[in-house]
């Protein structure tokens, strides 16, 4: 499977299912288990290369603002969801976390508490795996090694936090008056 491929079937995905995460991730063990085995074996790379690219120091301050907090297991799950929300968020909340802000749904969690978490995308070559070949998804040759997290800095920071993410501060730090 292709990096084209992941996306196409993420977007697949997507496609009637509300813009809800979890339906979105159940779409996605669908889609994929109708595929072969090798291509969920290429899924489950392209997942983990998706996930070792997004895993920085600033989306997670970003992941951190926005859901009023973000343990390790928060900051997975905040990256599941935004796979979901396709490859031009992503990759734009990658290169640029600030850039969420500009997303309708993170502007009114500012006022709603709205959370955004997805543990169940970071499940589904497993899950797909499973439903295709009642076996348990083979272990990867060579798994993709997550980056250090080298430029930490105290999320509760609030000047910080408007240096690094002024977009998403101006929503979170101090919420809006409705």
């Amino acid at each position: 499977m292709r990096t084209d491929d992941f996306w196409q079937l993420i977007d697949q995905a997507r496609t009637g299912a509300g813009g809800e995460a979890d339906a979105v991730a159940a779409r996605a063990v669908a889609l994929l288990a109708g595929r072969t085995p090798e291509d969920i074996v290429g899924y489950a790379h392209h997942q983990q290369r998706v996930l070792a690219a997004s895993y920085r120091v600033d989306l997670w301050g970003a992941a951190y603002l926005i859901n009023g907090g973000a343990s390790d297991d928060g900051f997975e799950y905040f990256r599941g969801w935004l796979m979901t929300q396709g490859r031009a968020v992503f990759a734009a909340a990658v290169a640029d976390p600030d850039s969420l802000a500009g997303l309708p749904r993170v502007r009114s969690a500012a006022l709603s508490g709205e959370e955004f978490e997805c543990e169940d995308m970071l499940a589904v070559p497993w899950d797909a795996y499973r439903r295709a070949t009642a076996a348990e998804l083979p272990a990867q040759r060579d798994p993709v090694r997550m980056p250090d997290l080298n430029d930490f800095w105290d999320f509760d920071d609030e000047a910080e936090a408007r240096r690094r993410l002024p977009k998403l501060a101006a929503l979170f730090v101090e919420p809006p008056e409705e």
